[in-house]
């Protein structure tokens, strides 16, 4: 598969998008577009999708500022996006003091984002969906740098990539 001629296209297709947007505003992005792109085929897909993974972390980091959600307001939210309850016991915040997790969601509670049993509000479901709808109108850009039909051929070259990735067991 990494001499392939789908993988190739969708490293050059996948790299046309990555190093086609503005990088003001994108910390991370920005960082990764000051690295040399590869010229293996694998190597420069799996660069072209971290350029392009940190454009759209950029985005929601400052689409979760806006919001005023901090960092581990955002992983509570998410938890609970996932449906883990408590949302405290999340693999990324569980490990975290007693106290910061009780004021955080104490926190939550009095922006009326969760309720009294620590699950979401219908104003906190709002919240967390405008975040995730503006993530993605910020993530946008790159894409908008490939046409219809390179956009729909980029998709078809993942699709076997994806399909032997998830064979593998990769989530």
């Amino acid at each position: 598969m990494a001499e392939s001629a789908g993988l190739m296209r969708a490293a050059d297709l996948t790299t046309k998008a990555a190093t086609s947007a503005p990088t003001e505003g994108r910390v991370m992005y920005a960082g990764m577009r000051t690295l040399p792109v590869p010229s293996d085929p694998v190597a420069r897909l799996w660069h072209s999708a971290t350029m392009l993974r940190e454009h759209r972390g950029d985005g929601n980091i400052a689409a979760l500022v806006g919001a005023r959600i901090g960092g581990t307001e955002a992983h509570v939210l998410s938890a609970l996006d996932m449906g883990v309850h408590p949302p405290e016991s999340f693999g990324r915040i569980h490990h975290l003091p007693k106290e910061r997790l009780a004021a955080v969601m104490n926190g939550l509670r009095e922006r009326g984002l969760v309720d009294a049993d620590g699950r979401f509000t219908d104003a906190g479901r709002e919240t967390k969906q405008r975040i995730e709808a503006l993530t993605d109108d910020l993530a946008a850009p790159p894409f908008e740098a490939l046409s219809p039909a390179e956009l729909d051929e980029l998709i078809t070259e993942l699709e076997p990539i994806t399909a032997s990735l998830a064979a593998a067991g990769s989530k």
